[in-house]
């Protein structure tokens, strides 16, 4: 029977949340308040990803398992010169 919000009852709820917040509390509330919207909905996107990311996961491993190994990519510095530094000290 009474499931609409119209406009009355939300200026109704506006002013108590003024009154209850102070006008200079409301934007630091407001803040927060989005904020911890968006943090609970990029929770819930990463919570689907990796779902969605351990099932293509199981999907490749079997795959990848029959490969042969490949030999790792030779690097441009040889391994011993590689942690050395410049005579001037800077890396």
């Amino acid at each position: 029977m009474f499931n609409q919000v119209g406009p009355l009852e939300i200026a109704v709820v506006l002013g108590i949340v003024l009154l209850v917040f102070g006008p200079k509390r409301l934007p630091q509330a407001g803040r927060a308040l989005g904020r911890s919207m968006r943090e609970f909905k990029e929770s819930l996107t990463a919570h689907h990803d990796s779902d969605e990311l351990e099932e293509g996961q199981k999907a490749a491993a079997p795959a990848t398992a029959s490969a042969p190994e490949s030999t790792p990519a030779a690097s441009s510095v040889p391994p011993h010169e590689a942690g050395k530094s410049d005579s001037n000290g800077s890396a």
